[in-house]
């Protein structure tokens, strides 16, 4: 299963690649990107990484919700909610790597197949010989 990176081993991995940089440099630098990312999407802008992919906000209304443990009716407030949409180029690129993965770690499975392939019918939970 892949790793998930965090702002520290991002850090460390941008300061292994680029030995002139101090960690201290590396650790402003994506602090000042993550900050004025955040500060665009706050102000209600749209960010676009060529090849990468955008944010942008979306805008989800008011609307009736219930309070779990005593069942209450409960107004929730509208809300902007950020979005990230993959580019081209990094969805290429996952599935590229995807593939080439899946093609040596395990047996290729087709669609509307299982492993030991039967067919998958509907949502894909039942099973036919």
């Amino acid at each position: 299963m892949p790793r998930t990176i965090n702002r520290s081993e991002l850090i460390q991995r941008l300061a292994l690649r680029h030995p002139q940089l101090t960690v201290k440099d590396c650790d402003l630098a994506v602090r000042e990107i993550l900050d004025a990312m955040s500060r665009a999407l706050a102000k209600g802008g749209r960010i676009e990484l060529r090849g990468f992919g955008s944010f942008c906000l979306n805008y989800r209304p008011p609307r009736k919700g219930r309070n779990p443990k005593t069942g209450a009716a409960v107004m929730i407030p509208a809300k902007y909610t950020p979005h990230f949409k993959a580019g081209k180029e990094l969805r290429e690129r996952v599935n590229e790597e995807r593939a080439l993965t899946r093609c040596a770690t395990s047996p290729a499975v087709h669609a509307g197949e299982d492993v030991n392939n039967r067919q998958l019918i509907g949502n894909g939970r039942q099973l036919v010989p």
